[in-house]
């Protein structure tokens, strides 16, 4: 599905989120649940970009080979990178930080 430069590309931008946000573990900066969270974050973002890449290129090709398959990697990458970061977001929330408590104010 991948080809090797888009796994290398993947692997080296969430590799590089994830050593920062192992060092933010490291000094206390962010909890358990947090570092969790972040590291599916992580993942989902560095598939996303992989995904845009591939498929931007590919849709750019088959419309305008040449520079088309320039324009669309990069600006599949850049939709794949914010979607799966969106996602990951969400995700990561959803499985390991807990609910936020919401209080409602009453008067009287």
């Amino acid at each position: 599905m991948f080809s090797r430069g888009t796994w290398l590309v993947g692997a080296i931008s969430g590799g590089l989120k994830q050593f920062k946000d192992t060092g933010a573990y490291k000094q206390g900066r962010i909890s358990n649940n947090q570092y969790a969270s972040q590291t599916t974050q992580n993942i989902t973002e560095a598939l996303g970009l992989m995904a845009g890449l591939e498929y931007g290129a590919m849709l750019g090709t088959a419309l305008l080979p040449g520079i088309g398959t320039v324009i669309g990697t990069i600006v599949g990458a850049t939709l794949g990178e914010s979607l799966g970061d969106s996602v990951g977001g969400k995700i990561g929330s959803a499985l390991f930080e807990p609910p936020k408590q919401q209080y409602l104010l009453m008067d009287g």
